[in-house]
């Protein structure tokens, strides 16, 4: 078999951003993906569109997502991929993924489940996938967990921790779904008055998801709305049955949610329910310990960091682990803050850093850069570092931190 410098697990945008920069930087990669197409939760959980990743300094907007994550976004644009709101088409942007590796020379390993990791010393030695073929095991020097559960990290027995302090409760799993045949421009027009029956219909009981409104999107496909607003809380992500019993309840509500649309929004007469995701959507579930935990302080405190290697301004968004609301914490026009990266190193590790939703931090600051387009650039880090680590023959920890940020400004990111 093929050795490889590097073996990133996990295909979703934070994967892809790794395993792309570390590839572009001379190293060998594998890129492992329990599904059969890049694109993470964007694919898997139909999560659409992006969120926020820009703020204006005098009145001229500048991105904080940038780099890797730029040319995503270029590379559907040119294939007519964007829609409105920045939504966009999920199976275009497969395609765009798979072009990005591709070029890049990075090796693609579809259909394999993590399913237990080797651990020598502080260092990951191997790690077992289920596949089609039977069991298989991969050895490389150096991993990346772009997993967004940080599984590879807790198989390989370093510290995790799940969900808020002090209750380890998450936030709330959604099963995004969408419907066909719509009239828009008459549901648009009736969206105040179907909030306000929603709201009545929660009181009474014939509602039964806690979410206190109908979060609903519009895509680039005619007469198609996406809606990510069934919520299921009080489950715990990695449970396996938790996770079972909450795919049922929230297709419950996705049904339920449609029968109310039919009788009480506008422009449903001909619509159907179009599809749900194949896979509930995770917003939060466990982070790592690592060398430093990112906090909900350092964001409202607009820190920068001496070696952060991404920007943040998406907004403290937290769906309520326990039921009805969801509070909002935004930031000024101009205001950011940065990721340093020592919030990717596993503490008392050697060979693995760590990207994604799944980065040290507590849950408020999780719930600011968990958004799509900050954990590419998030991946993005991680890829050039290891990039700079296998060249050098250094852990992680022993990377330069100027070469890596000088690195990655060079590549067109925000830091």
């Amino acid at each position: 078999m093929k050795s490889y410098d590097l073996i990133v697990v996990g295909g979703g945008f934070t994967g892809v951003a790794a395993a792309v920069a570390a590839a572009r930087g001379g190293s060998a990669v594998l890129l492992a993906e329990k599904g059969n197409a890049l694109g993470g939760a964007a694919v898997n959980c139909l999560v659409t569109p992006f969120m926020p990743y820009w703020t204006k300094e005098n009145g001229v907007r500048k991105d904080l997502s940038a780099g890797i994550f730029r040319e995503i976004v270029e590379r559907l644009r040119a294939r007519n991929a964007m829609g409105p709101g920045y939504s966009f088409l999920e199976e275009e942007l497969k395609m765009v993924l798979d072009d990005l590796v591709r070029e890049a020379g990075v090796d693609l390993l579809f259909r394999a489940c993590l399913s237990r990791v080797e651990r020598k010393g502080q260092k990951i030695a191997s790690a077992t996938f289920s596949t089609r073929g039977g069991e298989l095991t991969l050895t490389a020097p150096y991993w990346i967990d772009a997993t967004g559960d940080a599984q590879l990290t807790f198989l390989a027995g370093f510290p995790t921790v799940l969900g808020r302090e002090p209750d380890h409760l998450c936030q709330p799993m959604t099963l995004c779904f969408r419907v066909g045949n719509v009239d828009v421009q008459a549901f648009d027009a009736g969206r105040a008055a179907m909030q306000e029956a929603y709201r009545e219909k929660q009181a009474t009981g014939e509602i039964t998801n806690p979410r206190e409104n109908i979060l609903v999107f519009h895509t680039p496909i005619p007469n198609v709305l996406h809606f990510n607003t069934t919520r299921v809380v009080k489950k715990n992500p990695t449970d396996p049955f938790d996770v079972t019993e909450a795919e049922r309840i929230a297709r419950r509500q996705a049904a339920e949610t449609f029968a109310f649309l039919k009788k009480y929004a506008g422009g449903m007469e001909n619509a159907f329910l179009m599809a749900t995701a194949a896979e509930i959507g995770v917003r939060e579930s466990r982070m790592i310990v690592g060398d430093y935990v990112l906090t909900e302080a350092d964001c409202k405190n607009l820190v920068k960091f001496p070696d952060g290697i991404a920007a943040c301004n998406y907004d403290i968004d937290i769906h309520n682990p326990e039921g009805s609301g969801t509070s909002h914490y935004y930031f000024a026009p101009g205001d950011y803050y940065t990721i340093p990266y020592r919030a990717l190193i596993p503490v008392a590790s050697e060979n693995i850093l760590v990207a994604g939703r799944c980065i040290s931090s507590d849950h408020g600051a999780q719930a600011s850069y968990r958004i799509m387009p900050v954990v590419t650039c998030l991946g993005e880090a991680a890829g050039s570092a290891a990039a700079l680590a296998i060249r050098d023959r250094v852990t992680p920890r022993g990377v330069s931190i100027d070469e890596l940020r000088a690195t990655l400004s060079a590549n067109g990111a925000v830091i």
